[in-house]
């Protein structure tokens, strides 16, 4: 993908079938003469809740055109998409992801938009950091983001005072040192929400670029400037060490296994006090009722040895699928949930950076738990943006040897040593090739 440094809305102007009748629902409206069929990876009930709405209103718009919506787990949303695709039918628009377009695009699944999408009106309207991931280096559009992730830090204020800490840590090493001391409080509390299930190597990947951020190569967070893999640097052990450590004194047992529901359920329930997350967590903590809005904050990326955090660009979108029947229909969809109100409702509600420049007016992305976004947006040097290689044909391959090697560090069944040496391995061949 093309690349651009991320940016919030203060600063760019913010930035096997499924089976209808078990997986799905119809979002309202009467019955159409078009039918699209409509699949959503990250699914979650309020997200789903607000989709019906704005698919109803949709309808409403577009007499004659009636979506259905499918909401897949979230853990298995992207293999049923996967399936769906590979099936040929029963699939319009999808929600494509950063980790998707490689391998979906590759296999002929989903249909470059670049054509139904000329002229239209609503490209002026969104940011240049939304219009630049949403055309890729071949100038081919797979899909329009429909908003953007930054990491930041969740953590429990009256955790942290409790234990003695003036505010929440600056950086891994003192999050190292909360964590485990508010663990060791014996208040029952549990100090990190490690992911240790799917998409478990993402943060040891975060923690990895923070210690050797003064040599990354922004254009590829996975590589130095001297062209070697970032887990080939001796920064990179030191980085791990203090990451399964995190895991080992600080960490419920059972985190070995959570995915993105849990960790962040683990967190809104109240029985761990930092979490790393998107900011789309935000409104799924704000509606705890477990934790009050006064015992929750957020903080900016924890930093490396060096003094510097390296975040991440990530995206999602909504895309047509190749094998769909309606194309013209669905590009009608995703330009209605790209542009408006509708874009609106949903960066919102799921807190996500926003796609539209109207967004930079906007007192929402400036306060509460969005401060901290402000404060990485204004200090880019550093909290340093970087693109990872998400777009490749591979990740989907290398997500799965990574989780499942973590996995085996975790259990005992791998060092951390011969973790990085297999992925500096994997990545130095796959770039050879």
């Amino acid at each position: 993908m093309k690349i651009t440094r991320m940016t919030t809305a203060v600063s760019v102007g913010l930035a096997t079938m499924l089976l209808a009748s078990g997986c799905s629902s119809s979002s309202g409206g009467g019955d159409g003469d078009v039918r699209l069929q409509m699949v959503e990876s990250l699914t979650n009930p309020t997200r789903t809740a607000l989709l019906k709405e704005l698919l109803a209103d949709f309808e409403t718009e577009n007499p004659g055109v009636t979506v259905e919506l499918i909401s897949p787990p979230t853990d298995q949303a992207d293999q049923k998409i996967q399936q769906m695709l590979q099936a040929g039918n029963g699939i319009d628009v999808l929600e494509v992801r950063d980790i998707t377009v490689g391998p979906f695009s590759a296999n002929g699944w989903i249909s470059d938009m670049t054509e139904v999408l000329d002229g239209w009106e609503g490209w002026e309207d969104m940011t240049a950091n939304a219009v630049d991931y949403a055309t890729n280096d071949d100038g081919q559009t797979y899909y329009i983001p429909y908003g953007f992730y930054g990491l930041s830090v969740f953590y429990r204020t009256d955790l942290v005072e409790a234990a003695g800490f003036d505010g929440p840590p600056e950086t891994w090493a003192e999050m190292l040192e909360q964590a485990t001391a508010i663990q060791e409080s014996g208040d029952g509390n549990y100090g990190y929400a490690f992911r240790g299930g799917t998409n478990g190597n993402g943060n040891l990947a975060t923690a990895i670029e923070a210690y050797v951020a003064d040599d990354i190569d922004t254009s590829n967070g996975f590589k130095l400037t001297d062209g070697s893999s970032i887990f080939s640097a001796p920064e990179a052990q030191d980085a791990a060490d203090m990451y399964f450590e995190l895991f080992a004194k600080a960490s419920p047992p059972s985190s070995v296994a959570w995915g993105y529901p849990e960790m962040v359920e683990g967190f809104s329930n109240g029985s761990t006090a930092f979490l790393l997350q998107d900011p789309e967590v935000i409104s799924a903590i704000g509606s705890s009722t477990a934790i009050t809005e006064d015992q929750w904050d957020t903080a900016p990326l924890v930093k490396g040895p060096t003094g510097k955090a390296v975040q991440a660009v990530a995206t999602s979108g909504w895309g047509t699928a190749e094998s769909s029947e309606h194309k013209e229909e669905a590009a009608e969809l995703i330009k209605f949930l790209s542009s408006g109100d509708a874009s609106t409702r949903f960066t919102k509600e799921n807190s996500l950076v926003p796609i539209l420049t109207s967004a930079a007016e906007d007192e929402f992305y400036s306060t509460g738990a969005w401060a901290s976004y402000v404060t990485m947006t204004e200090n880019p040097d550093t909290y340093i943006s970087v693109i990872q290689p998400r777009s490749v044909e591979w990740w989907t391959e290398w997500t799965q040897k990574a989780d499942s090697e973590v996995q085996r560090v975790l259990v005992g069944d791998m060092t951390s040593e011969e973790l990085l040496a297999s992925w500096d391995e994997y990545w130095m061949e796959k770039w050879a090739e």
